[in-house]
């Protein structure tokens, strides 16, 4: 999709579609709104009024110009209520907005759209980001496998900003929104491939891609260095499959100085069948997305080189499949982790804390960050707690939490912080190792999971954000169809190109 930014008035816009986002509770026009009505003889008003538009979010209205101006269709999309107060800048509603209406006017065929979002309290740079967001999400389509593909696709889409003292900063927003947009497509591109195609090597082989393309630096270990560096843990969950592991390892490094240094670990498992202690068929059916916190990272890394945040930023996949065979770990089995910790494995099905662990070690041994934040599909528990439409996040640090909330919200990943309750640690405890990877005690999984987890961190402030959730959706959501949905991509890169302290 073309992307362009223009600074002129509705009334001017030369496209198949003009999109318009109203606000609701009967929020005055904007004035180029108003304008256009003029243009138009009053038309705007009276279908609007004739089909009782009410702006609420995501209704839509739209009618034929008959040639009263250039745009050929006219097509309105509610946005809710104006927000007010701390949550005034919320980007959300335009980003879903536009979703819709681009989708809409695609369907009806048209090759070349043009969108005004009214300023409202949304600055230009953050209001034209989330239209570009919303259009290339909102329109995604995994179809590779297809043999007969939807042929309606949107060939231009033009943002316009008719105030000129805010062209720079939408063009900025424009090519941000790209860029985030691009790396979340990215994600969901490799979590939607099967696992056939997406191995641990395949997981590498996009990486190289991805570091030479961005100019960024790539170590890829095999099983015996792991092994050799005493990444028992992982390797013990690697054992069971033919396709060998591959533990990536990415940096991006800015120019002059670094302001911090940040670890970003995404969990690998391109295909989950709970090893010895399998899972039931239909656990296992959308078991490739076992991998989605690894494609967010990819999708991160895709997108540093060119956002260029003063930030080194390292990213770490410890990749392979959990599988059954004769020589995959067992029940009881005991491994030692990196940092000496030795581990007996309660349950082959928890494996993707026990290739965190391994990854966090090596985080604090060899990066020695400032910072920490892995994103994983790691238990059920987090659906049962916060169902499909909120990430779960854990954390050592207040101040850490605070702020990947708050990229959260501003990149409209909704997410909520859980507590890491110590005395639940004690389900953790083994008599014959100095941890068990499951919990014998009953409930808080998730929270179990990241206490779990905090044990190899050594102290580093580090956050934990389970994805298991939100990462793979079984119905059509407002920024995206059914399948992968890029979750944390968006939330990461506004962590890091916010953050700039």
């Amino acid at each position: 999709m073309e992307l362009a930014l223009e600074t002129r008035s509705p009334s001017e816009a030369r496209a198949d579609v003009l999109v318009l986002g109203q606000y609701g509770e009967r929020a005055r026009p904007a004035p180029e709104v108003a304008a256009l009505d003029r243009a138009l003889g009053g038309l705007l008003s009276r279908v609007l009024k004739t089909e009782k538009f009410e702006g609420k979010a995501g209704q839509i209205s739209y009618f034929h110009t008959a040639g009263a101006i250039l745009a050929e269709r006219v097509l309105v999309v509610g946005l809710g209520p104006v927000k007010r107060g701390a949550r005034s800048r919320d980007a959300e509603p335009i980003r879903r907005a536009t979703a819709a209406a681009v989708r809409r006017a695609r369907d009806l065929g048209a090759a070349t759209i043009a969108v005004f979002m009214p300023a409202a309290a949304l600055p230009a740079r953050e209001r034209a980001q989330a239209v570009v967001e919303g259009a290339l999400l909102g329109t995604y389509r995994f179809d590779k496998y297809l043999k007969e593909k939807n042929g309606k696709v949107v060939r231009a889409l033009t943002v316009l900003e008719p105030d000129r003292r805010g062209a720079a900063a939408g063009r900025a927003g424009v090519r941000i929104g790209r860029i985030a947009a691009e790396a979340t497509a990215l994600a969901r591109d490799l979590v939607n491939e099967p696992a056939n195609v997406v191995t641990p090597t395949f997981l590498a082989r996009r990486a190289a891609e991805i570091a030479k393309e961005g100019g960024l630096t790539l170590r890829v270990l095999e099983r015996a260095e792991c092994a050799k560096m005493g990444m028992g843990a992982y390797v013990g969950v690697a054992q069971g499959s033919e396709e060998p592991p591959k533990f990536i390892h990415l940096t991006y490094t800015p120019r002059g100085r670094a302001r911090r240094r940040m670890v970003v670990i995404g969990k690998g498992i391109t295909f989950d069948s709970g090893g010895l202690d399998l899972k039931t068929a239909d656990g296992m059916l959308r078991m490739k997305h076992d991998m989605s916190g690894a494609a967010a990272v990819l999708g991160i890394f895709q997108a540093l080189p060119r956002l260029k945040p003063p930030v080194e930023v390292h990213g770490l996949i410890a990749a392979t499949e959990n599988m059954p065979s004769g020589t995959a770990q067992r029940p009881g089995d005991i491994v030692r982790a990196m940092n000496g910790l030795t581990i007996e494995i309660g349950n082959t099905d928890a494996e993707g804390r026990l290739t965190l662990a391994d990854a966090l070690v090596y985080a604090v041994k060899h990066i020695k960050p400032d910072e920490m934040i892995d994103m994983a599909t790691l238990t059920g528990a987090v659906v049962i707690a916060l169902g499909q439409g909120l990430s779960g996040v854990m954390a050592s640090d207040d101040g850490l939490a605070a702020r990947v909330l708050a990229a959260a919200d501003g990149a409209g990943e909704r997410m909520w912080r859980l507590p890491l309750h110590d005395e639940y640690k004690d389900g953790l405890k083994s008599d014959v190792a100095d941890l068990n990877n499951i919990s014998s005690q009953r409930g808080a999984g998730a929270i179990v999971a990241g206490l779990f987890m905090r044990e190899f961190t050594a102290g580093v402030p580090w956050a934990h954000l389970d994805i298991a959730g939100t990462a793979y959706t079984e119905r059509e959501l407002p920024l995206g169809p059914k399948g992968a949905t890029g979750v944390g991509v968006r939330t990461v890169l506004t962590y890091l190109t916010n953050g700039r302290r």
